[in-house]
């Protein structure tokens, strides 16, 4: 009797013990799930105090000029732009330079405000689809950058007015769906490595302002002078070796740059052009070697190096060029016909 006494006294001993240390072991299992919970609750409270801060940084960079919302990032690192940017989604104007900004985020189509982007001076290698979603959008300056392509969508900002892709050195096509950009009249497209005019360009029905210099032109487009609004043409720094009978159609044309190519000659029709006013054929190893003759007269304030300029390029080196051609052509006709 006191064997089976001192037995059941020892289970329930055990069971009390046992049942203590399960519960020590889940006391400090729900420790370890709350210290779990608040490491998380703290952190993510730690993410949105940076986003505060962030936020409250860009904040600061906040400017109105003519009645524009504009934020300003220079000599900055924003290699990547936050997410919280979006909640500055009124702003309607982005000056980003010298910033290391190496892409455009897909969150900019929230913008819709946007009128200018101006990212010049970074490191961004593509331009997003969500471009195209920018209707408002009039100015798209992206020169000094890595872009290497453009997409179709940028057809889609149709108040685009100027577009600036300078100096991003692998650029070499444009999708022809940008000829619908109606109200484009200023394009830069020069120090690039495009080998022809893209066909989207002379189709541009506003185009007034177009700078393709310092590219691999080898040829200008017969049909030219679809570009009827074109004023100002600079081609400096190619590898063309005419000009096509069709820029003589380019009635409005007062600017032509053609420094630094491959020409040998200049067309007789060029000498109709009344309104080209600057014309440069600088460094050209044209086939007649033409010099004006020395002014009369030189006024004072006139410098030397004015006077140097004069004789290599202007309306006057093009007409007595094409006069000594002509002359010349018609002295071996003549020469010819004598012959025979």
């Amino acid at each position: 009797m006191v064997g089976l006494v001192a037995c059941g006294s020892v289970s329930s001993i055990k069971a009390l013990w046992e049942t203590r240390i399960n519960k020590i072991k889940q006391e400090k299992e729900d420790q370890r799930s709350r210290t779990a919970r608040g490491g998380a609750t703290g952190r993510l409270g730690v993410g949105v105090w940076e986003d505060r801060a962030v936020l409250a940084r860009l904040k600061q960079k906040l400017q109105t000029e003519d009645g524009r919302l504009i934020l300003r990032l220079e000599h900055e690192d924003w290699k990547v732009l936050p997410g919280c940017l979006v909640q500055l989604s009124q702003v309607q104007e982005w000056q980003i330079h010298r910033t290391g900004l190496q892409k455009i985020p897909h969150f900019i189509s929230s913008f819709q405000n946007l009128l200018v982007l101006d990212l010049s001076r970074n490191g961004v290698t593509e331009i997003p689809p969500q471009i195209g979603s920018l209707t408002r959008l009039r100015e798209l300056l992206l020169s000094y950058n890595r872009v290497g392509f453009v997409p179709v969508e940028l057809s889609g900002c149709e108040s685009l007015e100027r577009l600036e892709l300078a100096m991003n050195r692998d650029l070499n096509q444009l999708p022809d769906q940008l000829m619908r950009l109606k109200n484009l009249h200023h394009l830069d497209l020069s120090m690039n490595d495009f080998t022809c005019v893209p066909d989207c360009v002379v189709s541009l029905p506003a185009l007034e302002w177009l700078d393709m210099g310092g590219n691999q032109l080898e040829h200008l487009p017969e049909d030219i002078d679809r570009m009827e609004k074109l004023h100002t043409l600079w081609l400096q720094r190619n590898r063309l070796e005419r000009l096509p009978d069709g820029i003589s159609r380019m009635t409005r044309l007062d600017t032509l740059v053609l420094s630094s190519n491959q020409l040998r000659d200049i067309p007789p029709l060029m000498e109709d052009m009344s309104n080209l006013r600057f014309v440069n054929f600088r460094d050209n190893p044209l086939t007649l070697d033409v010099t004006l003759p020395c002014r009369a007269v030189k006024h004072e304030d006139e410098e030397d190096d004015e006077e140097d300029d004069r004789e290599m390029f202007g309306r006057e080196f093009m007409l007595m060029y094409i006069r000594e051609s002509r002359k010349r052509a018609y002295a071996m006709l003549n020469m010819h016909c004598v012959n025979r």
